[in-house]
């Protein structure tokens, strides 16, 4: 089985507000940048959504590091998914977890791969890091200047 890291972070120019996402796939030492963008979002949104479009790209099934600055995907990965499945969807307060599609979606995606969630800090020099939020803030400002016009 393939080992990918996957880098991935999300940006959003108001919350909500448009917003994109930047995601680097590496797999020895080669590595594939993508990025995207969406109107009124979030930036909880657009860090998951780097994730999903990131393992969407992979063709076969693959051990997965993703490498995230955010807490909200990497717990949310690590720690709260099962027990939000198991409670249909439901957080520990019996309440509708946010962004449900996103996370159905994530789940249907993540399937097929063997994933360990890892996170880093952000804007601290880390160089995948660094890059997925160029990307992703490019997309944003892409979006915001085509709302503009």
């Amino acid at each position: 089985m393939k080992e990918i890291n996957l880098y991935s972070d999300g940006s959003s120019l108001g919350n909500p507000g448009p917003g994109g996402w930047g995601t680097i796939l590496e797999y020895k030492g080669k590595e594939k940048e993508l990025s995207g963008a969406q109107d009124n979002t979030t930036n909880n949104q657009m860090e998951l959504k780097g994730v999903i479009e990131g393992l969407k790209a992979l063709k076969e099934p693959c051990k997965v590091n993703i490498i995230s600055d955010s807490t909200y995907v990497v717990k949310g990965i690590n720690e709260w998914l099962s027990a939000w499945i198991k409670n249909n969807w439901k957080n520990s307060s019996k309440k509708p977890v946010k962004n449900i599609e996103l996370w159905q979606e994530y789940v249907d995606v993540s399937k097929k791969h063997t994933i360990i969630a890892n996170w880093v800090k952000g804007h601290a020099g880390h160089f995948h890091n660094e890059r997925c939020d160029i990307l992703a803030r490019t997309e944003a400002e892409k979006l915001k200047g085509e709302n503009n016009e």
